[in-house]
């Protein structure tokens, strides 16, 4: 397939650019994957749509603060996006500059702190910040790195509402975004109904925003992201399947996951760097349904979801939300792909 089999046309006012007051008021577009059919419902109708014998696989891994500004020693304004902590002093980086630094270039920090760009990685940067922990200092400056897709600076709200309620592993530049459908409340409702859980880590990267470049699918080069899957998780997917339940994956960072821990046929914990790259035609392993929320033209996401229901099912579904005026992407409405 070519990637302009994945593009459609998408109007700005349906791109949203603040959550919506309460986490769980999105609405919920419901597919059946094998019919096709559709249903309109609320996010709330979740907990009605699974049962006790399925399971939860949810994304734990945290936002951090990682978009950086600063200024070149000549004056000229820099940006930086942390990409992937190297050390607790080092990381790979975007750098956007009028003109790139080169290596021993100086960057200066607000509040008086600094980096140093050590060389390249491709197309990122290394740079080392000596003065502090480069965690400590992103807690200190660092912004919440919101998605090219939403025009507004960041503001207080997006620290937690840019972060699902069970984030736990500091590691990733993007929210799991179907896990920010999740509130405390509801949680606790799912755990009351015995519905049980379980938890993987994917670390999404800047790279989960780029559409592919290469018309042929075949051409393209994926972005790599850390993941890990416990034993504890390998041990509740043997458990939901001998009593006949389904492997349910909150977005499409726990489908790679499981499903890299999965590339030999059979679920395996362990943890690493994935380049898993999920289009029609992928032979699913792990995960039985999905709930995720919209996705960009021509993206990676949008090429796994249609491997998962259906090419045509998917467009199909897409065209029903953009006429419903459902709200697209990070802060947007949910589908829920199922049986």
């Amino acid at each position: 397939m070519k990637k302009s089999d994945f593009n459609y046309l998408l109007p700005d006012n349906l791109i949203a650019q603040k959550p919506l007051a309460e986490r769980d008021a999105s609405r919920l577009l419901c597919m059946n994957k094998n019919s096709g059919q559709i249903t309109d419902r609320q996010f709330t109708n979740f907990i009605d749509l699974i049962n006790d014998r399925d399971l939860l696989v949810f994304n734990d891994t945290k936002v951090i603060p990682a978009r950086l500004y600063g200024r070149k020693q000549s004056g000229g304004k820099i940006e930086i996006l942390i990409e992937r902590l190297l050390d607790d002093h080092r990381a790979l980086a975007h750098v956007k500059a009028s003109k790139s630094p080169k290596a021993g270039a100086l960057i200066e920090l607000d509040q008086d702190y600094h980096c140093t760009v050590q060389g390249r990685a491709d197309d990122l940067f290394i740079l080392e910040f000596t003065d502090i922990s480069l965690m400590k200092l992103l807690d200190l400056i660092g912004h919440i790195p919101l998605p090219p897709y939403i025009t507004r600076a960041d503001d207080v709200s997006d620290l937690t509402r840019y972060q699902t309620v069970f984030a736990k592993e500091a590691g990733a530049v993007a929210a799991p975004t179907a896990g920010l459908h999740f509130n405390d409340a509801l949680m606790t409702k799912i755990k009351a109904l015995n519905i049980q859980t379980a938890f993987v880590t994917l670390h999404v990267g800047s790279g989960t925003f780029q559409p592919v470049r290469a018309e042929n699918l075949a051409d393209h080069v994926m972005h790599k992201e850390y993941f890990a899957v416990p034993q504890a998780t390998v041990d509740a997917v043997e458990q939901t399947r001998e009593r006949g339940g389904r492997v349910i994956a909150i977005g499409t960072t726990a489908v790679r996951a499981l499903e890299s821990a999965s590339t030999s046929g059979q679920l395996i914990s362990g943890f690493g760097d994935t380049d898993l790259f999920i289009t029609p035609g992928y032979t699913f392993k792990s995960v039985d349904a999905l709930l995720t929320n919209f996705h960009l033209p021509e993206s990676t996401l949008l090429m796994l979801i249609s491997a998962f229901a259906g090419y045509d099912e998917i467009r199909n579904a897409y065209q029903h939300a953009i006429k419903e005026s459902y709200r697209f992407f990070s802060y947007g409405d949910a589908m829920f792909l199922s049986n």
